[in-house]
């Protein structure tokens, strides 16, 4: 019961924060002095088109009308004229002439590819590299883990991945360097194609993983508790792995909770580099073209993936420290 009072509590705050978002992005968007019915109208517009157009998209309609009827159709759908969006309904691109949900549905798979991908890539580099570094502090090992560390961190995300098109692409020509396979298709390919996309990844993130790990791990290995466990007889292994990684982990879920919300709500500078056709590529075209409808709908799904995973990490919390579970 407790368990459940905390995940019905949880996801009470994560509606209340949704919907401040919702609300915030709705008068970001919608009241400030742009008009989406203008911008949709294009040019030449007339006055007549113009306040045909306000009245089909229902921009013609006071602020708190359009929020409601904002809010209503990503909870029961809504309609714009003759076009019906289904529900989540998070607008329709009058631009592109389909609904901001089908737009993102097809965009979707190509961004969870990469995040997925990558984030699996560099949480087990940094998290291995960091604890092997911290058990072998001062070594040659650990001097490298920290200089590869210092250079992920150093380099940006689009000179990595112009780098890594240039060596694996260019002078070796082992790996394609653009362009985006469905796993459906072909597997294989569709592997070949996100290798350069998670190894860019992997390089720029895996060093914040390595050096996190490392300084929790000496932290945690300096306790207390540490020297009693071993003052007890329990094998190196096992204090390392249940009583000193575990702890040193929380951290490093909370970070990768962050991370994975960013990379899954639009990895921008990756798929731009490697001519992937994903979420982040499209906030791009829509920022390009003002699309507001599809700015708003892509802004809010991405604060849904940031806000449900970090629910996820606050219950795999439990699940890696007794001293923070729920139950």
């Amino acid at each position: 019961m407790r368990l459940a009072r905390y995940v019905a509590f949880r996801l009470a705050g994560i509606l209340l924060v949704l919907l401040a978002i919702a609300v915030v992005t709705f008068a970001v968007f919608y009241l400030l002095p742009s008009d989406p019915a203008r911008l949709a109208c294009g040019r030449p517009c007339s006055a007549d088109n113009l306040e045909q157009i306000r009245a089909y998209m229902g921009v013609d309609q006071p602020w708190f009308v359009q929020l409601g009827a904002f809010l209503k159709g990503i909870v029961f759908g809504r309609s714009f004229g003759t076009v019906t969006c289904e529900a989540p309904c998070f607008g329709y691109s009058f631009m592109r002439h389909a609904t901001v949900t089908d737009l993102i549905g097809a965009r979707f798979p190509a961004t969870a590819s990469i995040a997925v991908g990558g984030a699996v890539l560099f949480l087990v580099l940094g998290v291995l590299g960091g604890l092997l570094a911290a058990l072998k502090r001062g070594s040659v090992f650990d001097r490298g883990v920290m200089t590869f560390s210092i250079a992920g961190v150093s380099t940006p995300v689009y000179l990595a991945g112009v780098l890594a098109i240039l060596v694996f692409g260019f002078w070796l020509r082992w790996l394609p360097v653009s362009n985006y396979v469905p796993f459906e298709d072909s597997p294989a390919e569709w592997f070949r194609h996100l290798v350069l996309p998670w190894i860019t990844i992997a390089f720029v993130s895996a060093a914040v993983y390595a050096r996190l790990t490392r300084g929790e791990m000496l932290e945690v290995m300096g306790q207390d508790y540490i020297r009693t466990a071993r003052a007890k007889g329990l094998s190196e292994t096992r204090v390392v792995g249940r009583h000193g990684l575990r702890t040193a982990l929380l951290p490093v879920i909370t970070v990768f909770g962050l991370d994975l919300g960013v990379l899954l709500g639009g990895a921008v500078i990756v798929e731009k580099v490697f001519a992937i056709p994903g979420m982040g590529s499209l906030l791009l075209e829509a920022v390009t073209f003002v699309d507001v409808q599809l700015i708003v709908g892509l802004t809010l799904f991405s604060a849904f993936l940031i806000v449900f995973l970090n629910f996820v990490v606050d219950l795999v919390y439990g699940l890696v420290d007794p001293r923070v579970r729920v139950a």
